[in-house]
């Protein structure tokens, strides 16, 4: 059964859904950017569906960043930077005692995965990447990178919450922007809005919009993937996003212990294929 559960860290609530054993190991599950917990639950109930063993053997627990779904947002004097989603995740497993963990991390939440695994080897298992493998790296100069972020949050202040008549409106309008089918952006949708005056909005920070002031530079992003002890397994959608097939390319020679497997869907091939998604972790996890 899928049950809700929360967390106390420092900055606030921390939300999110859970499955599996309490008493056995964890797999931790990270959404990506925009995103929320919810985009699990395909994989979650084909567990469910096909009495996994998985169940027995593993707590499944997926989060909602901070800023998500029904997480807290960060105190108004905050930003979301990239490395501070890494203290969140130290934050989760003290909290919790979690020794070694393994993780399964779509997009943006691979690659936070990532560079937290690289930085503490020693609290991961195994690393299962959803179309997500290295780090977006620097494409410019770094003071334009800065201009740029400092700019975002200037225009963010004027900006107003868009705000949709009903869920269904919210629904259409996530898939214009996204290769989500209405069923899987139904649920994300769902677990991402809140009630106003006229309508629906967002839960999720606009904060989270921002251009992110500063980036890893490519020789850095190699070394982080290089330093990574565990097992790698990446999960691709066929027809997933080129900058992942792109990153692929430059950063899989680097991870001396690296496995493929693309399945059927597009950037969230865990919500189109999830009985795939269950193969391949139970695979990997074994």
């Amino acid at each position: 059964m899928i049950r809700d559960i929360s967390f106390a860290l420092a900055h606030g609530k921390l939300a999110g859904i859970t499955l599996g054993n309490p008493n056995a190991p964890v797999v931790l599950c990270l959404h990506g950017w925009l995103d929320n917990c919810a985009s699990f639950l395909p994989f979650f109930n084909t567990l469910i569906a096909q009495d996994s063993e998985l169940l027995t053997q593993y707590q499944f627990v997926a989060v909602d960043w901070p800023g998500h779904g029904q997480s807290e947002h960060r105190s108004k004097d905050a930003h979301y930077h990239f490395i501070d989603w890494c203290y969140d995740l130290l934050q989760l497993l003290e909290v919790n005692q979690w020794q070694q963990i393994s993780i399964i991390g779509h997009s943006m939440g691979g690659m936070v995965a990532t560079l937290f695994t690289s930085a503490f080897n020693d609290k991961v298992d195994k690393l299962i990447l959803i179309e997500a493998i290295g780090l977006l790296t620097q494409n410019e100069n770094p003071s334009e990178q800065l201009r740029k972020g400092m700019l975002s949050r200037l225009q963010l202040q004027n900006k107003q919450a868009t705000v949709h008549k009903n869920i269904d409106a919210a629904v259409k309008a996530r898939m214009n922007v996204s290769d989500l089918a209405d069923t899987d952006a139904k649920l994300l949708v769902e677990r991402g809005l809140h009630a106003v005056e006229d309508g629906v909005t967002w839960r999720s920070d606009a904060r989270l919009r921002n251009v992110s002031p500063q980036r890893f530079a490519l020789k850095q992003a190699i070394q982080v993937v290089a330093n990574l002890h565990c097992p790698v397994t990446l999960v691709l959608g066929e027809n997933g996003f080129d900058m992942v097939q792109t990153g692929v390319k430059i950063f899989a020679e680097h991870i001396s212990n690296y496995q493929q497997f693309t399945i059927h869907g597009g950037h969230h091939p865990h919500m189109e294929s999830p009985a795939d998604l269950v193969a391949i972790v139970e695979k990997t996890l074994k």
